[in-house]
């Protein structure tokens, strides 16, 4: 077989989501408000959380864990993104792109199975109360996080090892605001139908895995709620499961429409909009969804707004 002499790529160009000037400083503004929103968002929740004793319990554990992936989630790739908005030459290094596709695949990975695992919280909280301390344990609570982030973390490294072996030898400019794979593959110099499959594959699993744990999950929540007798119960139950709901709503429609269509129905601007959804948006929205939608995190907010607790972090 005779080889071909190749450049290899040692830098990517991102394009990034404007071409105009005025429309980069839009959306500067836009982004950092909304990171900011994110960040003091996702810490203020887990400061509340653990500050206010009412709120240990196994729902808001999983709660503060969520809210740490999205702080991270967030800052792996809208930092960069603000950056590059400002910037006239957008590009990232080649260890540097798989650094950040590794920490983006790890945290959307654990995200997906916080949401299963308080879809299973709900379930046993609401089905089985009386089971409830026990299956819900604080050990048991802490090796099913700890769990999450481990399988995040095997997760993104085979994906990435697998994107990071392809050969990139032509145009070094992503069509997109962030490392991600579908524009990736776009740019090797080889067939990348296997490396697709896998990708495919790990996201399939993980998204319809924990899909199907949150719909079996509220499919029996939905059976007990109709059987309770008590009107005040079914309105607590359905208030506390309409938050986590919506939170699964959006995060899910937007991140499958990317990973688990066809590679031939790629849309480069559809694409974008979407990534923005679930990497930039979403990760501001879940404190939101959870704080005005819950009365007792909005108990424990009303009490340190007014001193009428002084927060305790022991």
């Amino acid at each position: 077989m005779t080889r071909t002499n190749y450049t290899l790529v040692t830098e990517f160009i991102l394009l990034g989501l404007a071409d105009t000037l005025e429309l980069q400083l839009i959306l500067f503004l836009l982004f950092f408000v909304i990171y900011t929103l994110t960040v003091w968002g996702n810490v203020g929740m887990i400061l509340l959380i653990r500050s206010d004793s009412r709120l240990h319990t196994p729902m808001y554990f999983f709660l503060a864990n969520l809210s740490f992936v999205d702080v991270c989630y967030s800052s792996t790739i809208t930092p960069k993104m603000l950056v590059d908005l400002l910037s006239e030459k957008k590009t990232i290094s080649f260890a540097g792109c798989f650094l950040q596709m590794y920490f983006f695949i790890a945290l959307a990975t654990t995200e997906c199975l916080l949401f299963g695992l308080m879809a299973y919280d709900r379930y046993v909280a609401i089905c089985n109360p009386l089971l409830y301390p026990v299956v819900m344990s604080r050990t048991v609570c802490l090796k099913m996080a700890a769990g999450a982030f481990t399988a995040g973390l095997l997760n993104s490294m085979v994906n990435t090892s697998y994107m990071s072996r392809l050969p990139f030898c032509g145009s070094n400019v992503i069509h997109h605001f962030f490392c991600d794979s579908p524009p990736l593959f776009k740019l090797s110099c080889s067939d990348t139908h296997l490396n697709e499959s896998i990708v495919s594959t790990f996201a399939g699993v993980t998204l319809v895995g924990t899909l199907i744990v949150i719909l079996a999950s509220y499919s029996y929540i939905l059976f007990s709620i109709f059987r309770m007798h008590s009107g005040e119960g079914r309105h607590k139950a359905f208030s506390t499961c309409a938050s986590h709901l919506a939170a699964v709503i959006l995060f899910y429609s937007t991140i499958t429409y990317t990973y688990l269509r066809p590679t031939s129905s790629y849309s480069l601007g559809q694409d974008k909009v979407a990534s923005v959804f679930y990497t930039v948006v979403i990760p501001m929205l879940n404190p939101l969804i959870y704080s005005l939608r819950n009365k007792d995190v909005k108990k424990a907010l009303w009490d340190v707004m007014t001193r009428k607790r002084i927060p305790s972090f022991q």
